[in-house]
């Protein structure tokens, strides 16, 4: 369809976005963001209306329907305000600020998220969603207030923009080694309350997956022998694993339960959530070998690789939760239509199926039936049943063929299929994650193709752009990198050099961070900007602190700093991570899961850390072997022979392969086994 088979085209239009594009033909005069919609603000003396949402955002698409496509609406916005839409995954630097608004005015947020600014941008009022009555009361009274108050309105605005700027401000802190002494044991004391220990997870619902959190569970498991801290993580896995959360015959996690039990997801899929999944699970295996951990981990990158990667290696961003109008329309099944698909690819027994996955003839869930494990595991209930495991396992691969197929047939959700690069980066370490846990030759591969998409399309010299989109055959990059950008590109790629001992991605990586302090490091916090230096000036520059569904791009950062300063023995670069985590360390206990990433840190900084160097002709087969187990305090290094890094100056010794367990660039003596190795590691 051409432009000119639409009754409205908006600016959005012109954009690459899949989000704006959604709206581009909305009756509201959508702009994007940017000095031609503030200066007709200015010029009109209306105050900005900004949207922001995102292309898989269920409640988005409501408003959306019921407000933006009504023309009696539009007229009210068109009429009374400059109406923005921005595309929070593209511009996280101008959704954080507006979010930040709207938590100090509602104490609480969301998307779609809607701020009424000033023409210059400070905002005098933020919400949600609102239903379209509410929408049109609230345009109303807030033009009023703006052209009727306008000094109310300046003040309100200079309020606002004042606390935005206050919000996770950070002052140096001194802190002494011995601080960190016990702070281990009283994060997971806290922690561990807060642990459902039957269905997994945090708490009641909404119940999103976390990884971050669990990683450092996992972790704490390792460091501390705490039996309950790994039955926690396991929990939580498990319970996912079964849940609706888990497509059951596609692969692939969505972005949250609605409910503690796992059952009913948001059903849209995002590439950051299974990219962090994939490493969980594989660490996971590493710890407790449990198989269906392997399961898992091997569907979802399936999954991954069907739907959201491009033939040139880039991973797409989302999946949208709804299609032809209706959330998860695409992922639930009748009853009927169940056994009717099963009885056609001649499963035996398709109403055993329907009691594995608990389908009820009136349906689960609204009407229609959720896939999931209710109250057993797959062994379970083959035991219950007195079924073969072997057989049942067959049984089960041939309904999701078929189930999967006949799904196939229905109209998808819609893709988003912008490329961003730190969504990209956590799906590379997940990838070198799984090659770890698995040695599948396939997992590298895709790692690698994956970097190699980035450096080539996003990343001039050492500076990354954010997104990339193909139109019309050929890809466009048109947003500056950020933070998270630069640090989980920087953590991607020594996650990389780990796993193959090729230099050239650990020296890129060091060239990376170089640049992120070039451009990124505040002096006056210790901390980084969120925004570059030289990157668009909006009414607050921010620092990103708190770990959450992505672990923060500072905690990121430090960690990267922290393993290139041992890589490359760099002293400031070590000393700078340090006063990142004096900064934030009254904050380790109090609100632990979201600052768990920063918790890792602490370990990394408090615990022994092993420089783990493997070289000889014999590496690869060495290096395989003990990164099988779960060493997260290892840094590996190596090759076949000494390459650049000082570490392995005069390591390579003729005609055998050794390994040094170094710790702080002192080294043990030399070994030639994993399991000699490993002893020394104890």
């Amino acid at each position: 369809m051409s432009q000119n088979d639409h009754k409205y085209t908006n600016a959005l239009a012109k954009e690459s976005s899949p989000y704006l594009l959604q709206h581009a033909h909305n009756p509201v005069n959508w702009m994007p963001w940017g000095e031609e919609a503030l200066a007709l603000a200015k010029k009109e003396n209306k105050p900005l209306l900004i949207s922001i949402g995102y292309a898989a955002c269920h409640w988005c698409h409501v408003m959306e329907h019921e407000s933006f496509e009504d023309t009696t609406v539009a007229n009210v916005m068109n009429e009374k305000f400059i109406c923005i839409k921005i595309d929070r995954e593209e511009r996280p630097d101008i959704d954080q600020i507006y979010m930040d608004a709207c938590q100090l005015i509602q104490q609480s947020g969301g998307w779609p998220l809607n701020a009424f600014t000033l023409p210059d941008g400070r905002p005098f009022y933020a919400g949600t969603y609102y239903p379209k009555e509410n929408w049109v009361s609230l345009l109303n009274q807030l033009s009023d207030y703006y052209q009727e108050k306008t000094d109310d309105a300046e003040l309100r605005a200079t309020q606002i923009t004042a606390g935005i700027n206050s919000m996770e401000s950070i002052v140096p802190v001194k802190k002494e080694d011995s601080f960190y002494g016990d702070l281990d044991e009283k994060i997971w004391r806290n922690w561990k309350t807060t642990v459902d220990y039957r269905w997994g997870g945090r708490g009641q619902s909404p119940k999103f997956p976390m990884p971050v959190g669990w990683e450092y569970l996992l972790q704490y498991n390792h460091y501390n022998k705490e039996e309950d801290a790994l039955r926690a993580v396991t929990t939580t896995l498990d319970k996912m694993a079964f849940g609706g959360i888990y497509d059951q015959i596609g692969g692939g996690f969505s972005r949250y339960s609605v409910d503690a039990k796992w059952k009913a997801p948001h059903f849209e899929k995002m590439l950051y959530d299974n990219g962090q999944l994939v490493s969980l699970y594989a660490n996971a295996y590493k710890v407790t070998k449990n198989p269906e951990y392997k399961r898992i981990v091997e569907e979802t990158v399936e999954f991954l690789e069907r739907e959201l990667m491009h033939e040139a290696g880039g991973f797409y961003s989302s999946l949208d939760a709804d299609s032809e109008g209706e959330e998860g329309k695409f992922y639930v099944w009748t009853y009927n239509g169940f056994i009717e698909t099963l009885t056609k690819a001649g499963i035996k027994n398709p109403a055993l199926l329907t009691e594995y996955y608990n389908l009820e003839k009136n349906g689960n869930w609204e009407g229609h039936n959720i896939l999931w494990l209710k109250n057993h595991s797959k062994t379970e209930f083959v035991k219950d049943n007195d079924l073969n495991l072997a057989e049942w396992n067959k049984e089960i691969a041939l309904a999701h063929k078929a189930l999967l197929k006949k799904r196939s047939e229905r109209i998808r959700p819609g893709t988003d299929d912008k490329i961003l690069v730190s969504w990209n980066a956590l799906m590379i370490k997940g990838l070198c994650d799984a090659y770890q846990a698995f040695g599948d030759e396939k997992f590298l591969n895709l790692a690698k193709n994956n970097v190699a998409f980035i450096q080539n399309n996003l990343q001039i010299d050492s500076a990354l752009n954010r997104n990339y989109k193909y139109t019309n055959g050929s890809g466009k990059a048109s947003i500056t990198g950020f933070l998270d950008d630069y640090a989980l590109f920087t953590e991607a790629l020594v996650s990389l050099y780990q796993v193959t001992m090729e230099e050239n991605y650990l020296l890129e990586a060091k060239k990376l961070a170089l640049y992120t302090f070039d451009n990124f490091y505040d002096s006056k916090s210790g901390m980084f900007f969120y925004t570059p230096s030289n990157g668009e000036k909006l009414i607050a520059r921010k620092l990103e602190i708190t770990d959450n569904v992505i672990p923060a791009s500072n905690s990121v950062m430090a960690k990267n700093l922290l393993v290139l300063g041992d890589y490359f023995e760099l002293t400031k670069w070590k000393q700078t991570a340090k006063q990142m985590l004096h900064n934030t360390s009254e904050n380790l206990v109090s609100h632990g899961p979201y600052y768990s990433n920063w918790a890792q840190l602490m370990n990394l900084q408090t615990k022994p850390v092993y420089e783990v160097a493997i070289v000889g002709d014999n590496y690869e087969s060495i290096l395989a072997e003990m990164q099988k187990n779960y060493l997260p305090n290892a840094l590996y290094l190596g090759g076949k022979t000494e390459g650049k890094l000082p570490l392995l100056e005069f390591k390579l010794q003729k005609g055998q392969t050794t390994i040094y367990v170094c710790s702080n660039g002192v080294c043990k003596q030399p070994v030639r086994t994993v399991a000699e190795a490993l002893k020394i590691m104890e």
